[in-house]
């Protein structure tokens, strides 16, 4: 892509976030507290108010020696993200919230409620630096990465809300997490995967989801991609393809260029293996761009017979893009081919189109005051 901007797999040096509970295992949390002169269990007390009350205002440690409270909340549950921003829409069943984190960057999280689950999508990163060019955060630049903590703080936060009943319908508790928000995952991937673990991981370690119900994307990083599978980490693995064919995917997502499709497409199937988890393809439908039937068809050679799912998803445009959805009788007609081939495939439920839906979208208008 001449011209364009370079992909950018390391974000510029910024001052980091102060360290957070969260950004540790429990023996990390456990020499931290000893580094205060406070025994190695208060840690354990600590994480128990934030990973299971939801709690982190130390007056309400009531277990704790009232001369230890604002010690161990100070070095342990500074302020993270402060919400400058929410917008409900889709009936009150999807919040869309901007974040402010310490040093002024935005961050956006989505929380969507259906029927049957309650689903947050998480920020990894301030903006993204993949470059690709029908994505609102893409488009953006990489500011930095956010910390373990603060991709957790993302889903604790959602997880009060739920429990005070701001949100309608929705059930006491976040079930299923999907890092489909702003950045690249696997750019970010030792607070991505802690983030994970501290999801995951039982309380009072975690919060305690299911590792089944995370799904981690990429848009094709295979190193990055090849040492998740070492993890042994049951996660969904979620590939961002967009297209099937490396002379379209090398303009769409430019990352393609240093790993081709067969390549990214290799190293899923090894994911899919090694887990058994079934990869998630994500295809965004984009009119005229690559959503022609002999794509569909080339798609459904590439992914037939393999532990795969198809999630196409009708592109929500930003403002004076030349990008925009598919027409719904063409989105017809590929999910036809793609079942012709054997491939499962689904159409996204969008949700937010009414507020700046696409990723990146209400963080950039809050920024510029809009």
């Amino acid at each position: 892509m001449s011209g364009s901007p370079p992909i950018q797999l390391r974000p510029p040096r910024r001052p980091k976030p102060p360290r957070h509970l969260a950004d540790l295992d429990v023996a990390g949390r456990r020499a931290a507290v000893a580094e205060l002169g406070e025994p190695g269990y208060r840690a354990d007390q600590v994480s128990r108010h934030y990973f299971g009350r939801l709690a982190d205002d130390p007056a309400t440690m009531t277990d704790l020696p009232a001369a230890s409270r604002d010690l161990l909340a100070g070095a342990l549950l500074p302020t993270l993200l402060t919400p400058v921003r929410h917008v409900d829409c889709d009936g009150g069943r999807t919040r869309k919230t901007v974040w402010r984190a310490f040093d002024g960057t935005l961050v956006e999280s989505v929380l969507m409620v259906y029927p049957d689950r309650v689903t947050m999508c998480v920020s990894s990163q301030a903006g993204c630096g993949m470059n690709c060019p029908f994505c609102a955060t893409g488009q953006m630049g990489l500011t930095r990465n956010l910390s373990a903590a603060e991709i957790v703080e993302q889903v604790v936060s959602a997880s009060r809300w739920l429990r005070a009943g701001e949100i309608p319908g929705a059930g006491p508790r976040v079930d299923n997490i999907v890092f489909m928000g702003m950045g690249e995952p696997l750019a970010n991937y030792r607070a991505v995967l802690g983030a994970v673990r501290r999801l995951t991981d039982a309380p009072p370690a975690g919060l305690g989801i299911s590792r089944r119900s995370v799904t981690v994307s990429t848009v094709g990083l295979v190193p990055a991609m090849r040492r998740l599978t070492d993890e042994g980490l049951p996660v969904t693995l979620a590939v961002s393809l967009h297209a099937p064919d490396d002379e379209l995917r090398d303009e769409l997502v430019p990352v393609n260029q240093r790993w081709p499709v067969a390549e990214v497409l290799d190293a899923a199937w090894d994911y899919a293996e090694r887990t058994g988890r079934r990869v998630s393809v994500e295809y965004a439908m984009i009119r005229d761009v690559n959503d022609q039937a002999f794509r569909a068809d080339l798609l459904g050679e590439l992914l037939r017979d393999r532990l795969v799912h198809v999630n196409l998803i009708p592109l929500n445009p930003t403002p004076g893009s030349r990008w925009t959805a598919s027409d719904p009788a063409v989105e017809r007609e590929f999910v036809h081919r793609l079942e012709a081939h054997g491939v499962t495939v689904t159409v996204r439920d969008t949700r937010g189109r009414e507020v700046d839906g696409a990723c990146g979208q209400l963080a950039t208008t809050t920024a510029s005051g809009g």
